[in-house]
C-alpha cells in the first residue's frame, strides 16, 4: 500500500507539471502569440468535446445507469450555467479590480478543468490500488490526454485576458488538484470507484458547454475563411487527438 501511494503522488505530480507546457510560449512575442491563439481555442473545443464523448461519458455509462448519469450531465451543464451567469454578475457589478478585468470564460475553464484534474487524480489512485503496472499504464494515457488540452487551455487563458505567466500559475494550481484526487482515492479505498462515476459525466456536462457557450461563440467572432478554415483544422485536430487515445484504453 505505501509503495502504491508513492508512485501514485509521482504519477500526480509528473502530471501537475504537464500544465506548465505554456512555458513555451514564454518566448513568443505578443503578436505571434496572440495571432495564434485563436487556433488555440478552436484546438480547446476539439479536445474538450472529444474528452466529453469520447472518453468521460462512455466511461460513465460502463459503470452507472443511463438516468443517473444523463442527470449528472445535465446538471454539469446547468451548474456551470449558473457558475456563469455569477461570475457574469460580478464582472459587471465592479467586484473586479479594473487593472485585472478578465473575461468569466477562463474562470470556468479552471473550475472545469480543476474538477478534470481531481478525477484524473482519483483514477490514477485507484489504479494504483489494482496494481502498480496498471497505475503505470494509467498514468501514461492520462499524460498523453492532457497534453492537447492543457495547451488549448492555456489559450483560453491568454484570450481571456489573463498574463502569460498568471495563466501559467493558475493553469498549475488547477493541475495540482490531480495530487488531492490521488489521496482522495486511497482515503477512499473501493468506494473512489463509484464516486468517480459520478464525476465523470458531471465533468463532460462542463465540458460540453463552455465549448458551446463560451468557445465556439468566440471563433465566430472572426469571419475571414482563411481564419475559419485554420479553426474548423484545428478543431478535428483536438478531436482527433482524444480519439487516438482510446488505442491506450
Amino acid at each position: 500500500m505505501t509503495t502504491a501511494f508513492i508512485y501514485s503522488l509521482l504519477s500526480v505530480g509528473a502530471i501537475s507539471l504537464i500544465s506548465l507546457i505554456g512555458i513555451i510560449t514564454l518566448s513568443w512575442s505578443d503578436r505571434l502569440l496572440h495571432s495564434s491563439v485563436f487556433a488555440l481555442v478552436s484546438l480547446a473545443v476539439g479536445a474538450l468535446l472529444g474528452d466529453a464523448f469520447l472518453h468521460l461519458i462512455p466511461e460513465a455509462y460502463e459503470s452507472g445507469d443511463a438516468f443517473t448519469i444523463s442527470m449528472s450531465i445535465l446538471a454539469g451543464i446547468l451548474l456551470f450555467f449558473l457558475l456563469e451567469k455569477t461570475l457574469h454578475w460580478h464582472h459587471h457589478h465592479g467586484f473586479e479590480e479594473s487593472e485585472d478585468a478578465t473575461h468569466p470564460v477562463g474562470k470556468l475553464v479552471l473550475v472545469s478543468d480543476g474538477v478534470h484534474n481531481l478525477i484524473d487524480g482519483i483514477i490514477i489512485g485507484a489504479a494504483y490500488l489494482v496494481s502498480v503496472p496498471v497505475g503505470i499504464a494509467t498514468t501514461i494515457a492520462v499524460i498523453l490526454h492532457e497534453i492537447p488540452q492543457e495547451i488549448g487551455d492555456f489559450g483560453v487563458l491568454i484570450h481571456s485576458g489573463y498574463t502569460k505567466m498568471r495563466a501559467l500559475w493558475l493553469n498549475f494550481l488547477s493541475a495540482l488538484l490531480a495530487v488531492a484526487g490521488a489521496v482522495l482515492a486511497f482515503f477512499l479505498g473501493s468506494a473512489s470507484e463509484q464516486f468517480t462515476t459520478y464525476l465523470l459525466p458531471f465533468a463532460a456536462g462542463g465540458f460540453v458547454y463552455i465549448a458551446m457557450s463560451d468557445l465556439i461563440p468566440e471563433l465566430h467572432k472572426t469571419k475571414r475563411v482563411q481564419h475559419s478554415i485554420v479553426q474548423f483544422l484545428a478543431i478535428l485536430v483536438g478531436i482527433a487527438a482524444m480519439a487516438a487515445l482510446l488505442a491506450l484504453e
